[in-house]
């Protein structure tokens, strides 16, 4: 009876239940700051604001009730905005885990481009202790229902609105506070626009969503009046950034067919690392070792919110994806290319074409490819319908047998891309296709990525057994990369142990060295091969390529430098303005001695000048690479000899038909596998897998 006086008296003073509401909001978002959220908190200052963050724009927005004199609709609009609040939060959390980043405006609106092709796999990214975010508004919700049922009746009495005003401003005195505070500690916070932790950190996850959807309406703005005065900018830096290609390797594989080989979710440690006395990837570790192989182990991807259409934009293009979002769901759809399928059709007559083992739609491909300028796109609707997927897509052995037939009609030298899938997160896996022990770590997300990506090893080897056979191998010239990352920095601590290293010392600097993924430049018939140890990212691979190829790219527009050059640029840019170069890594400001990891006083040791000047081209490469995307400003610039890609001429319906009708019509004249077998199938070349005699089995 006592609880009940006392839940009545609560229920009748409206500025105490807001003021409840706003602590436990406040208190969850703590959590999530401690638990999820690797911010990078430093100084007594820095945890002052952290702790102080939330506490405005929550005390605003529940706040709001109290303008509601009645109390039912007062309690309901408060019940709504924590929902509304903690379900912004919640995503945040989720988001975060698989990206490591916050959501945008632009993430959000192009959800409708990524949710296609989907699976559970967000699922798999909750955590036991996630109820905690829920159990307050639980109980709010319980506390109501007990009202009713009981009958008690719900009466307050609606505070003053000088109170309810008095609330507001002092929300808004908290925040002036706590920005001033954080302006202080961190100068110029609102213009560091490429890291939106900064944002959080200091102003909390609310005052970061207003930020950014102002942030997205300025850009929308400025594309609607961007003018062709804008492209010169551009190409002056490109042009004085240009790097001379290597004689020795200018034209090299020239007429070769380019086969780029996408490594979903690799990381560079999975090169060589063994678990339980077994090599995780054996086949790769013998292309990454073998003399026909330029192989490069400080090559690090540089991709945002875009993951892998952002690291196979820059491969394609030779630009970054944006700060924000992906490229592929926002601009698209809209923006002009200048990219390799059109750049290797227009100079020596390629035909290209994309394998992926998801729909057409995920993340805009059907699209984007189009005004990329690839010829075919062979998505999930032309591979057997009853092929097994997990997580994103058909699984990799058979999205590169099924390949094959496909592969064997198209006109030679041919350009393609093949986008594995089974190497991602969270890692499916089963005992019927994954034959490799698993980490015991406790963490099912870092102890199953090697099983995948030893499946993604086995799926290669018996793909390249298949490109041997049939003769495209001897012809061909591989680009094979690791994306992205496949753990990410919530989970780094839990695979520290698996590579030698302590959790306990586990810092910002090691979350930087992850960044690594593997870059292989095979051909077949080079007795060159190395372990390059240049440092280079996702950027420089377009121009490497172009000039392997023996094209000159002077008059292309892209940020990158070819890895081979003795003019390369080491000066590796991440997407959020962070860089490594060979001596330092620089995060957020500070300098790490690559070799110790450990903070340099950069005055001290007389490189103040130098890291400024690595920042500042940095900054420059990044923000000249947005403008060019956000204002669209290739459509106001055409290279010599280049024709602008006309998307509505691509067509990705009954490509296998087409293709086969290019071959009778060319005659003798047709390059193709298939053409020059004989105008037989080499599928059957294919080595036999022990899924597809399981199913045999099962069909007897």
């Amino acid at each position: 009876m006592i609880y009940v006086t006392q839940l009545k008296k609560l229920c009748q003073n409206r500025l105490a239940i807001v003021l409840t509401a706003v602590f436990f909001f406040w208190l969850k978002t703590i959590i999530a700051y401690y638990a999820d959220f690797s911010l990078g908190v430093e100084g007594t200052i820095q945890y002052f604001i952290l702790w102080i963050n939330p506490i405005a724009t929550t005390l605003l927005f529940f706040g709001l009730s109290l303008y509601i004199k009645k109390p039912k609709p007062a309690l309901a609009i408060l019940l709504i905005i924590d929902i509304l609040n903690t379900l912004l939060l919640y995503l945040n959390i989720i988001f975060y885990r698989e990206f490591t980043d916050f959501i945008t405006v632009k993430s959000v609106l192009g959800f409708s481009k990524v949710s296609q092709g989907l699976s559970g796999s967000s699922f798999s990214l909750m955590k036991p202790h996630d109820v905690i975010y829920w159990l307050d508004i639980a109980v709010f919700i319980g506390l109501l229902v007990w009202l009713k049922v009981k009958k008690i009746p719900i009466k307050s009495n609606p505070v003053g609105k000088p109170m309810a005003i008095a609330v507001t401003c002092l929300s808004g005195l908290i925040f002036s506070g706590n920005l001033a505070l954080s302006e202080a500690n961190r100068p110029q916070l609102l213009q560091r626009t490429f890291d939106r932790s900064y944002i959080v950190k200091y102003l909390g996850i609310d005052a970061y969503t207003i930020y950014d959807g102002i942030k997205t309406g300025m850009t929308s703005s400025v594309r609607a009046h961007a003018s062709s005065n804008g492209i010169d900018e551009v190409l002056d830096y490109t042009k004085k950034h240009y790097a001379e290609p290597n004689p020795e390797t200018f034209g090299i594989a020239k007429g070769k067919n380019v086969i780029v080989l996408h490594l979903e979710s690799f990381q560079q440690f999975l090169i060589n690392m063994k678990v339980d006395g077994q090599e995780v990837t054996p086949f790769l570790n013998s292309i990454f070792q073998n003399q026909a192989t330029i192989s490069f182990d400080n090559f690090f991807h540089e991709v945002g919110q875009g993951k892998t259409s952002d690291a196979e934009n820059m491969l394609e293009t030779g630009i970054f994806g944006l700060p924000q979002g992906s490229l592929f769901t926002e601009l698209g759809s809209d923006n002009v290319f200048q990219a390799a399928p059109a750049i290797l059709g227009q100079k020596q007559g390629y035909t290209s074409a994309v394998f992926h083992g998801n729909v057409a739609s995920f993340w805009n491909r059907d699209h984007v490819y189009k005004n990329l300028g690839y010829d075919n796109f062979f998505d999930r609707s032309y591979f057997d319908e009853s092929d097994e997927t997990l997580g994103y897509g058909i699984l990799d052995k058979d999205l590169f047998r099924e390949s094959a037939q496909y592969l064997e009609h198209l006109q030679q030298p041919f350009y393609t891309k093949f986008l594995s899938v089974t190497n991602h997160t969270p890692y499916y896996t089963d005992d019927k296709n994954f034959d490799f022990p698993s980490l015991n770590t406790g963490n099912s997300t870092v102890d199953n990525y090697v099983r995948t990506a030893h499946y993604l090893d086995q799926s290669l080897e018996q793909f390249f057994t298949y490109l041997k056979k049939s003769g495209i191998y001897q012809n061909s010239i591989f680009v094979i990369y690791g994306d992205h990352f496949g753990i990410s920095n919530t989970d780094n601590k839990d695979l520290a142990s698996a590579l030698g290293k302590d959790p306990d010392t586990w810092d910002e600097f090691d979350n930087a060295q992850m960044q690594r993924v593997p870059l292989m430049i095979h051909m077949p018939g080079y007795t060159k091969g190395t372990v390059n140890h240049e440092y280079g990212g996702e950027i420089d691979v377009l121009p490497t390529l172009l000039h392997l190829l023996g094209i000159d790219d002077k008059d292309y527009l892209h940020f990158g430098t070819d890895l081979l050059s003795s003019q390369h640029d080491q000066v590796v840019a991440f997407r959020n303005g962070n860089f490594v170069t060979p001596k330092y890594t620089v995060l957020g400001g500070k300098a790490y001695n690559n070799q110790t990891g450990e903070i340099i006083d950069t005055k001290a040791a007389g490189i103040d000048e130098e890291i400024s000047k690595d920042q500042e081209k940095v900054k420059t490469a990044l923000s000249l690479s947005d403008k060019l995307n956000q204002e669209n400003l290739l459509r106001f610039y055409v290279p010599n000899g280049f024709e602008t890609i006309d998307p509505k001429k691509y067509d990705y319906k009954n490509e296998a038909e087409r293709n086969e009708a290019i071959e009778k019509q060319k005659g003798e004249h047709s390059t193709s596998v298939f053409s020059k077998n004989g105008n037989k199938t080499t599928t059957n070349l294919y080595p036999v897998t022990r899924t597809d005699v399981e199913q045999q089995k099962n069909n007897q």
